[in-house]
C-alpha cells in the first residue's frame, strides 16, 4: 500500500518524502512543477536510494487523478499541493480559489470514489487571522486576512463537513508555522521562484551573494527588539509530524484532529539575523523598511496537543535552522 503525496516536488513534500521513504512507506507523488522541479524527487531518491513513483500534473486534472489511483494500491494520502503566497493571493485570488479549494474538491472525490480513507491536510497558522492571544490554541475561533488563508479555511471546513458524514474517513489537519531550514546533507531545501517571500531564503540568498541587501519589514511592532516575532521550526522535524500524523490515523478515535506544528517558541526577525550570521560567521546586510499589510507583531504555536496525541515535538534548534538553511543555498546558489 501506498502513500500519495501530492505537492511532494515541494519544499516541504519533498523533506517530507524523504522520512517517508526512510519509514519503509511506498510513495507515490503527484505534482504540476508549477513551483517546484523534478530535480527534488530525484535528489530524494538519491538520499533514499529508494525509487518514488512521480505523475506530472494538476490536483485539478481528473483524467491525471484518475491513472494514478488506478495504477496505483494508494492507502492514505498527504496533500501539500496548492499555491501558497499571501501576497499573490490578493493579486490573483481567482487562482487561488480553483487551484486550492477547487482542486481539494477534486481530489476529494477521487478518493471518495477509490475508498481512500486516510488523509493528512497542509494547512497554517494563517487560519488563526490576527489574534493578539498568544500562544495560538486549535481550539480558538478561526479567521483569514488573505485569499491565501480564506483557502485554507475553505478547505478545513469541507474536511470538517465530510468528517461529520463520513465516520470512516480520518482526517488530520496540521497548522504550520514557520518552516525553514533544510536537509542536513544540502541536497534538498526551499528553492522558491523570483524574490523570497519568506525570510529564510531571502538570508541565505543575501549569505550567498545572490540578492544585494535583507528588507526588514518594520521595526516598530511590540515586541523586544520591534521586529516581527514567528515561531520557526525545522522542515525536518516538520517532516517527522507528518509521519506522526499518518501513523495517528491508524488509532486516531475522532475522525478529524486538528494539530498545530511548531516549537511554541517566538525568535524575532533580527534574532533569526543575529544567530544566523553566529552560526555560519558571516554578515548580513540588510535594511528597514515598512511594514506589510496583514503582518501581526508576535505569532507562536501551543504545541501541548501535537506532544501528548502524536507522540511529537521539535527536536532541532534554531542554530540547527540557519546551518542547515545556508548549507543548502551555498551548495545550490541558483537552487535546483
Amino acid at each position: 500500500m501506498a502513500v500519495l503525496v501530492t505537492g511532494g516536488a515541494g519544499y516541504i513534500g519533498s523533506h517530507t518524502c524523504v522520512q517517508l521513504l526512510a519509514s519503509d512507506y511506498q510513495v507515490v507523488v503527484l505534482d504540476d512543477l508549477s513551483n517546484s522541479k523534478y530535480e527534488a524527487i530525484a535528489r530524494v531518491e538519491e538520499l533514499s536510494g529508494k525509487k518514488i513513483k512521480f505523475y506530472q500534473g494538476n490536483i485539478n486534472d481528473n483524467d491525471v487523478l484518475a491513472k494514478v489511483f488506478s495504477d496505483n494500491s494508494i492507502d492514505s494520502v498527504i496533500h501539500f499541493a496548492g499555491s501558497k503566497a499571501v501576497g499573490e493571493s490578493v493579486l490573483k485570488p481567482w487562482h487561488y480559489y480553483h487551484n486550492n479549494v477547487s482542486g481539494t474538491l477534486v481530489l476529494l472525490e477521487m478518493m471518495r470514489e477509490a475508498g481512500v480513507k486516510k488523509f493528512v491536510f497542509s494547512s497554517s497558522a494563517t487560519v488563526y487571522g490576527k489574534t493578539e492571544t498568544m500562544p495560538l490554541v486549535e481550539t480558538m475561533p478561526t479567521s483569514a486576512y488573505s485569499p491565501y488563508g480564506q483557502t485554507k479555511l475553505m478547505i478545513e471546513q469541507i474536511l470538517k463537513d465530510m468528517a461529520m458524514i463520513d465516520k470512516d474517513m480520518k482526517i488530520s489537519i496540521l497548522r504550520y508555522f514557520n518552516p525553514i531550514g533544510a536537509h542536513p546533507s544540502g541536497k534538498i531545501g526551499e528553492d522558491p521562484n523570483n524574490i523570497p517571500n519568506n525570510l529564510m531564503p531571502f538570508i541565505t540568498q543575501v549569505a550567498c551573494g545572490k540578492l544585494p541587501i535583507l528588507k526588514v519589514f518594520g521595526n516598530d511592532y511590540n515586541t523586544k527588539d520591534g521586529t516581527g516575532v514567528r515561531d520557526y521550526l525545522h522542515v525536518m522535524d516538520l517532516a517527522d509530524g507528518h509521519l506522526a500524523a499518518l501513523k495517528y490515523l491508524d488509532r486516531q478515535e475522532n475522525n478529524l484532529e486538528v494539530f498545530n506544528l511548531g516549537t511554541g517558541i517566538g525568535y524575532s526577525v533580527l534574532e533569526v539575523i543575529d544567530t544566523f550570521e553566529k552560526v555560519n560567521n558571516l554578515t548580513i546586510n540588510y535594511v528597514i523598511t515598512d511594514k506589510r499589510d496583514g503582518d501581526v507583531d508576535v505569532c507562536y504555536a501551543d504545541v501541548e496537543k501535537a506532544k501528548k496525541e502524536l507522540n511529537w515535538s521539535t527536536k532541532l534548534s534554531l542554530e540547527d535552522m540557519c546551518r542547515d538553511s545556508y548549507n543548502w543555498q551555498k551548495n545550490n546558489p541558483q537552487g535546483y
